[in-house]
């Protein structure tokens, strides 16, 4: 087991809150075609509420902080929370496009001492990453921005989203990743707005764009172990839970409403209401989703897949049913090893019992599954 596997664990045991994702605020410079969230301040926390709550978080035991948003220098005051939150020892991530740091910026950041930066690039092309973002030179701004935090020794992550746009792109960003001297992720995952609107998803790969990724060894590794099919799933298999949301993580909003994650919003207490330790130990709905493992889910239970799947219940809870599966998880599990989910399987069944149906509730067509 290796040093984080063991802290995680020794959190889980005892029930503490491991880290948390605080969004300072949704406003935004950028307007990202893909964006889950509603940019208008509906009340945003101010900067001694935000105190108040890393207080909180720090006496509950968090040790890794993301402050993210929206962009998080569209706030004045963001580094005197930055300065804050270091003040409390907290492994501090930061989530930003990059766009406003200059160098008085990128100075505090290394002197607070800040674990790493992550930026979000679709392209290494400007008329691509451009048109995502919708802000004209955001690409350029951008890297100018990593720039100055790599020559300052700051760790910089690039987190490269794939939807159907920039699809051709992903070699390039990882190009410009090592350029930079910064890690590269990559993520094929477009998430519901936090309204519940799916229209964004229409933007997310299909599963031959999946599947094609996911053969491609560069970006996976050994493919051959990825794309194995599925091992059979063990009573252990059974009792292990879902995801950390929730059990040892959890996500607060600019206005104070805590949710298992960021893609998982369950509404489970606010903290201009509540303290934070109240919430996660208390609330109904953490507790619900706590009493929930893999042999809990009538579908995913049964399936092949439960033992190596990346269902997201925040997904499945956006699509109905937080016990359910994720269809978008299910056709990343088809697309990685050619064998439909047990959930495929039956819309597959009510598509042929249905006359006048020409397609699944599904990305993919049927002729796919072949």
């Amino acid at each position: 087991m290796s040093l984080m596997q063991e802290i995680s664990q020794r959190a889980l045991d005892r029930g503490l809150p491991l880290s948390v994702q605080l969004d300072v605020t949704y406003r935004c410079n950028e307007r990202c075609i893909h964006c889950y969230l509603d940019h208008e301040d509906h009340g945003e926390m101010t900067a001694a509420e935000i105190y108040g709550v890393l207080d909180q978080l720090a006496e509950a035991g968090v040790f890794f902080l993301t402050l993210s948003g929206g962009e998080v220098f569209m706030r004045q005051d963001f580094l005197g929370i930055v300065e804050h939150a270091r003040s409390q020892m907290f492994c501090v991530k930061i989530k930003t496009n990059a766009f406003m740091i200059r160098e008085e910026e990128v100075r505090r950041i290394r002197d607070l001492a800040v674990q790493d930066v992550q930026v979000s690039i679709y392209s290494h092309r400007p008329e691509v990453h451009d048109a995502i973002t919708l802000l004209p030179g955001s690409l350029r701004r951008s890297v100018a921005g990593m720039r100055l935090l790599r020559a300052h020794g700051v760790k910089v992550v690039i987190a490269n989203v794939l939807m159907m746009r920039n699809r051709s792109d992903q070699a390039g960003v990882k190009q410009l990743a090592k350029e930079l001297g910064a890690e590269y992720t990559i993520d094929p995952t477009i998430t519901p707005m936090m309204d519940g609107d799916r229209s964004v998803l229409r933007l997310g790969l299909g599963v031959p764009e999946l599947r094609e990724l996911f053969r491609d060894s560069d970006l996976i590794g050994n493919v051959e172990e990825f794309c194995a099919p599925p091992a059979k799933a063990t009573d252990d298999t059974l009792k292990e839970l879902p995801c950390s949301a929730g059990h040892t993580a959890c996500y607060i909003s600019p206005y104070g409403d805590v949710y298992p994650c960021v893609q998982f919003p369950l509404p489970s207490g606010n903290v201009r209401r509540q303290r934070f330790m109240d919430i996660w130990r208390d609330s109904d709905q953490l507790k619900e989703v706590r009493s929930i493992t893999l042999g809990d889910l009538p579908v995913c239970s049964g399936c092949g897949h439960v033992g190596s799947c990346t269902r997201c219940p925040g997904l499945a809870y956006m699509e109905g049913n937080m016990h359910g599966p994720s269809v978008l998880d299910c056709e990343k599990s088809f697309a990685r090893t050619g064998i439909p989910s047990s959930n495929m399987r039956l819309k597959e069944r009510c598509y042929r019992a249905s006359d006048g149906l020409v397609q699944i509730a599904v990305a993919a067509p049927l002729s796919s599954f072949a």
